[in-house]
């Protein structure tokens, strides 16, 4: 019974996160992802060496491509996250400069399957919310949970979002990895030291 209550009271946050978010006008979306990139290379120490996950954005997601050009042209090493089945981690692709991107399913673009794979040092999330303690809200798919639970070593975990994704108080289990910091249009917030 308590499971169902859980389950049922996460379900309602992900309808009022998708509602949020969905509110935001188009040209307000883009303004944010300008300045959550700002923010993010304003605050987030990383070194030329470090592997950075990001994403391809989907439906009304903040869209990290400010952050992915700006990566990608100064020649720091960048992944993009591939759903290859229901139950396995997201396989972890290169994504190198001269290299096109394919359909990959979900709306998402991914390097090639021969593409060679990398496991990152910062794995820039996307969520449907946050809260003040650095819980994250996903689309309930557990593909980040089982990815993190497959990587030899715990990354940076950056969650990129809107302001009006931040919610009050997020259920967490024991498998829910909170985010370390969280970038939104008004700043960088972080949670925790790194590990």
């Amino acid at each position: 019974m308590a499971e169902t209550a859980f389950e049922e009271s996460k379900a309602q946050l992900r309808r009022e996160a998708h509602a949020r978010r969905g509110a935001l006008s188009t040209q307000y979306r883009a303004d944010a992802a300008e300045q959550v990139a700002r923010h993010f290379f304003d605050a987030i120490a990383f070194g030329a060496d470090d592997v950075v996950a990001a994403y391809w954005r989907i439906r009304d997601e903040l869209d990290c491509q400010p952050i992915l050009v700006r990566l990608m042209d100064s020649g720091q090493r960048v992944v993009l996250p591939v759903v290859t089945g229901d139950e396995t981690p997201l396989d972890m692709r290169v994504w190198e400069a001269d290299q096109p991107l394919y359909e990959a399913g979900f709306g998402t673009l991914a390097p090639a399957d021969s593409a060679p794979r990398a496991e990152p040092d910062i794995i820039l999330v996307p969520l449907l919310g946050f809260d003040g303690q650095g819980t994250r809200l996903g689309y309930g798919g557990g593909y980040y949970d089982r990815t993190l639970a497959a990587l030899s070593r715990k990354p940076l975990l950056v969650g990129l979002a809107f302001d009006a994704q931040e919610l009050p108080d997020i259920p967490r289990e024991d498998h829910d990895m909170p985010l370390d910091a969280v970038v939104t249009e008004s700043g960088v917030r972080f949670f925790r030291a790194r590990a």
